[in-house]
């Protein structure tokens, strides 16, 4: 039986295809974490975009969708961008409640874990 709640991790996307492997690791991680279907959807330079990563939630019984943006704030992309997107989702995907949380980059705990790692990161290995 599916889960009534699904997860959209909601990207930018970048040309390079290459940009969005973080993403699909953390996808990884948090899939095997959560009690439903968790997806990638890209603003842009991807696939899905939010309107088909909601027909897919959908079309596995989902009913209601987070959608977590992993920006780190709320510029032009999540002011303007993400509405209109996701006005076209909930067009595309009428059965679905969406639930929009805060921006990754807005989270105390994102910025600390953020924090820890620039003080720690390791060189690059190029």
């Amino acid at each position: 039986m599916a889960s009534a709640e699904g997860l959209i991790l909601y990207v930018h996307g970048a040309r390079d295809p290459r940009w969005a492997e973080p993403f699909l690791r953390l996808r990884e991680m948090v899939a095997a974490r959560a009690r439903g279907p968790v997806v990638v959807a890209f603003l842009e330079h991807g696939a899905p975009d939010l309107s088909a990563a909601a027909v897919a939630l959908a079309a596995e019984g989902v009913t209601d969708v987070r959608v977590v943006p992993l920006f780190f704030g709320r510029g032009g992309h999540l002011r303007e961008d993400l509405p209109r997107q996701l006005a076209a989702a909930k067009a595309a995907a009428p059965g679905l409640a969406f639930d929009v949380m805060e921006a990754a980059g807005e989270n105390e705990g994102v910025l600390e874990a953020l924090a820890r790692f620039a003080l720690g990161a390791p060189p690059t290995s190029s």
